[in-house]
């Protein structure tokens, strides 16, 4: 069982942690985004599709990568050009993104999509989520921009003094930040439930966003805290599947309640780990 429980966790907390660190992009440069979980939607759309029609599931995941940019695009230009309230755009990509992906899926409910192989029960997208870490944390904190990501996160106006393209950054951090999310998507559809069902992310992108606040906007810490939140969604179909005689209903609110009850953790250090401009709009002159 407990075997079992720890190779449930890792796949469980694979999506969490793909769309956790892209997350982790966007608010490293000042955009906290509320629609993850639409984006995440609209790549388990498009992975399932392209997947079902090409007959392989790595099309799929390319496609879903390139939705989840592009459908990010649009929240980009409100909050990036437009300097809209970054909460309301978020909660409109996600009811867009609702909305596409369940047209987008509709002709392939129920349908059996082409799983991603795996080897030793390890997929692509599950060994390559924590050397994408790596890179991501390496791009953040040694690279120029990584420094100049950060920097328009901390302080746009310095950061445009100092000769930083605020609008280009931002942009490049929403459309990795928005691949990411769907790539979460495509596992979750190619690498776990090998179909489409309308809604089935199950609210893991408003997780994968309580995540990024646990590790407090660290990609290494996200690792961690995907783990531990895998391991609270996978420990109820686990303890389902051997007989304990706890209601399902109480079970499959674990993964929420430990989201509930992190947040009130973080506390003032973790606030004080948040980028300074974080969620607020750039009304400067460029």
């Amino acid at each position: 069982m407990i075997a079992a429980l720890l190779i449930a966790s890792v796949a469980a907390g694979t999506a969490l942690l793909y769309a956790a660190l892209g997350e982790i992009v966007g608010e490293r440069a000042g955009i906290i985004n509320l629609g993850v979980e639409g984006v995440m939607l609209v790549g388990a759309a498009c992975a399932c599709a392209v997947g079902a029609m090409s007959g392989n599931p790595y099309f799929g995941v390319l496609a879903a990568a390139l939705a989840g940019a592009l459908i990010s695009l649009v929240f980009a230009y409100a909050v990036v050009d437009c300097a809209a309230n970054q909460l309301a755009a978020g909660l409109s990509l996600l009811l867009l993104g609702l909305g596409v992906s369940a047209l987008i899926g509709n002709p392939f409910v129920g349908a059996v999509m082409p799983g991603l192989p795996s080897l030793a029960r390890m997929d692509a997208l599950v060994a390559l989520v924590l050397p994408l870490t790596a890179l991501i944390a390496w791009g953040l904190w040694a690279t120029r921009w990584g420094l100049q990501l950060r920097a328009v996160g901390e302080n746009p106006t310095a950061a445009f003094a100092a000769g930083c393209n605020r609008r280009r950054l931002q942009y490049q951090a929403i459309a990795l930040s928005g691949m990411l999310s769907a790539l979460a998507g495509a596992h979750i559809a190619l690498g776990v439930a090998y179909t489409w069902a309308e809604g089935m992310t199950g609210g893991r992108g408003f997780i994968a966003i309580a995540l990024v606040m646990f590790a407090r906007w660290n990609p290494w810490g996200a690792v961690a805290g995907a783990l531990v939140f895998g391991g609270a969604e996978a420990s109820q179909l686990q303890l389902q599947a051997h007989g304990v005689d706890v209601s399902p209903f109480v079970m499959n609110m674990l993964p929420y309640l430990l989201t509930l009850a992190v947040l009130p953790l973080t506390g003032k250090r973790g606030r004080l780990a948040a980028p300074a401009a974080l969620g607020r709009p750039y009304r400067g002159v460029e």
